[in-house]
């Protein structure tokens, strides 16, 4: 049991603090005030309320509880040297308070509300954003040591009663035609082109970096002028990182293309493994008359498989720029979960999405034409982006609706499979807890004491 304690639940918790506030638990060297515990228990409720359901255990045990397993994580995960990507704790802080300045009008005012300088809330938000961070990265060195096999699943399978078997919502097994612009080679030139020419003016004195990447960055670093809190070469794209390696401090890098888009980028600094550094990103973008052209060659094709001049399959296999796809008459495979369980033998490819799946896979715009299609249709043409915000042109068709039922083990394996590794995953989180809370220092108020804690544990 770990619930993610949300950054935010610190700030609103120290804007409704008073002078009598009450130390309530303290894990390791951390202590919980009531005032937090009793903003998240809110949270809680109102986040259940909003979902339709409502939980038997006092929402203060329960707040205090998730707030004492994150402290436990947090530290331990210290002592472990667990890693976290400081660059993006950085990044989730810097969209929170701007978006609480959009939120409130000017910096004034969210100083006034919070009662402290912006400087402050920054670093109360970046302290609680990294004990996130490494009580995140401490739960997932637990559990990524564990596995399930066959028999694991099949023994989980049989386990559950009837009435308790898991039921498996509706799914949508379909194809697609992926064209991107035949122009991706000029439109990447031109994003090359664009960036020398602000790689131009930084050097020559005519413009400073940090302006130009709040202007034209395309990132969320944009709004601190492209710079990124130290990070290793480990966290970044392979690209990136070895040209940020080659640079020395001062240096701004020639054009780097990585799995996201063009970058230049300007070293700061240098401390040990970290480098301190800021970019600017530009992604290739297309004129409205390169995007028409990939409409127009995909309606093409719909036409003549409409009238059975060409089937989909042989489309999908002569035209479309999905290789992984294209090879198997278009179906389009989860990869999300192909990657999970490694199961890339075309024998074991997952064809079946589940809503939720889409959104996992950059795919809503999919679902959106399938849920309106009947088995055998084909869609017009449209225009969509791929998992890196790439734009594209594309055409689906849905090959079959598998309804909602309940699951088997002959149809829905890996699903279980994910169950039963869950499950397996949450029981031996639990072992490894209550073995860290006997070693670790913990004190709970004599109020709290009699209440239900999942982990019996906590009390000693």
């Amino acid at each position: 049991m770990m619930a993610a304690v949300v950054c935010m639940t610190a700030v609103w918790a120290q804007k409704r603090q008073v002078m009598l506030d009450k130390v309530v638990a303290v894990v390791g060297a951390s202590s919980i005030l009531h005032s937090e515990v009793s903003e998240y228990a809110r949270q809680l409720v109102e986040q259940r309320r909003a979902e339709g359901y409502t939980s038997d255990r006092d929402p203060m045990n329960e707040a205090l509880e998730a707030m004492m397993t994150q402290k436990l994580l947090y530290h331990q995960g210290q002592i472990d040297s667990v890693s976290v990507n400081e660059g993006d704790i950085l990044t989730r802080v810097e969209d929170q308070v701007q978006s609480m300045i959009t939120e409130v009008g000017s910096i004034s005012k969210v100083e006034t509300m919070y009662h402290m300088p912006i400087f402050n809330i920054r670093e109360m938000l970046q302290q609680r954003a990294r004990e996130q961070s490494f009580a995140q990265s401490m739960r997932y060195e637990v559990e990524s040591k564990v596995s399930v096999i066959p028999g694991e699943v099949e023994h989980y399978y049989n386990s559950l009663s009837k009435d308790s078997l898991p039921t498996v919502a509706e799914q949508y097994v379909y194809a697609h035609i992926t064209k991107y612009p035949k122009s991706i080679k000029e439109a990447k030139q031109r994003t090359k082109e664009r960036l020398l020419e602000m790689r131009e003016r930084i050097i020559n004195g005519q413009a400073k970096f940090a302006n130009l990447a709040r202007m034209y960055s395309q990132d969320g670093t944009a709004m601190r002028g492209g710079e990124m809190d130290p990070t290793p070469l480990s966290g970044l794209d392979p690209a990136f990182g070895d040209a940020l390696e080659q640079l020395r401090v001062g240096q701004i890098s020639e054009v780097v293309e990585s799995q996201f888009g063009f970058h230049i980028i300007e070293l700061l600094g240098k401390q040990g493994q970290l480098y301190h550094f800021r970019h600017i990103i530009l992604k290739p973008s297309y004129t409205s008359e390169e995007l028409t052209e990939s409409l127009t060659t995909l309606d093409s094709l719909v036409r003549l498989i409409r009238v059975d001049s060409l089937t989909f399959e042989q489309a999908a296999l002569e035209h479309s720029d999905d290789k992984t796809s294209k090879m198997n008459g278009g179906i389009v495979s989860n990869q999300a979960i192909l990657e999970r369980y490694q199961a890339f033998d075309a024998n074991l490819m997952v064809t079946k999405f589940l809503r939720e799946d889409f959104a996992q896979f950059s795919a809503l715009d999919d679902y959106n034409h399938l849920i309106m299609m009947k088995e055998g249709d084909v869609s017009d043409s449209f225009l969509t982006t791929d998992a890196l915000q790439d734009q594209l042109a594309k055409v689906v068709k849905l090959v079959k609706v598998i309804p909602t039922h309940t699951a088997s083990l002959a149809d829905d394996y890996l699903r279980l499979e994910q169950l039963a590794l869950q499950a397996k995953k949450e029981r031996v989180f639990n072992e490894w807890l209550s073995e860290k809370i006997q070693g670790m220092y913990v004190y709970i108020a004599p109020e709290f004491r009699d209440g239900e804690f999942e982990n019996k544990n906590w009390v000693k």
